[in-house]
C-alpha cells in the first residue's frame, strides 16, 4: 500500500492524530503546510521517513481526494474548510470494581 492509500484508508486516524497538534474541528480552517507536516509526523510515528518534497506531493493528492468527496471545501490556494465532524477521541471504558487482584 502506498502512502496516499494508507492516508485515505485511515483518514479518521490521521485527522485524530493531526487534531492533537492543530485546532481541527467541523468548519475550522485547515492549511496546506499543516497537512504536509502532519503527514511527515504521522509517518514518522510509524517509523517511515518521508521527505518534505514527497510529503508535499502526497498532501496535494490527499487534499484533492478529500475535496472530491466533499470532506474539505477549498477556501483559497492553500486553505480549506473542514466539512465533517469528528468522533470523540476518548472512549469511556467501564470496569468491574469488584474484581480483586
Amino acid at each position: 500500500m502506498n502512502h496516499l492509500e494508507d492516508l485515505l484508508a485511515s483518514r479518521e486516524v490521521f485527522f485524530n492524530f493531526m487534531k492533537e497538534k492543530y485546532p481541527l474541528f467541523y468548519n475550522s480552517n485547515i492549511f496546506f503546510r499543516d497537512i504536509q507536516y502532519a503527514i511527515i509526523s504521522y509517518f514518522q510515528k510509524k517509523d517511515i521517513n518521508i521527505k518534505r518534497h514527497d510529503a508535499e506531493i502526497i498532501a496535494k493528492d490527499f487534499v484533492t481526494e478529500l475535496e472530491k468527496s466533499g470532506e474539505l471545501k477549498r477556501m483559497s490556494n492553500n486553505s480549506w474548510k473542514v466539512n465533517f465532524s469528528f468522533q470523540k477521541s476518548v472512549i469511556e471504558v467501564k470496569t468491574d470494581s469488584s474484581v480483586s487482584v
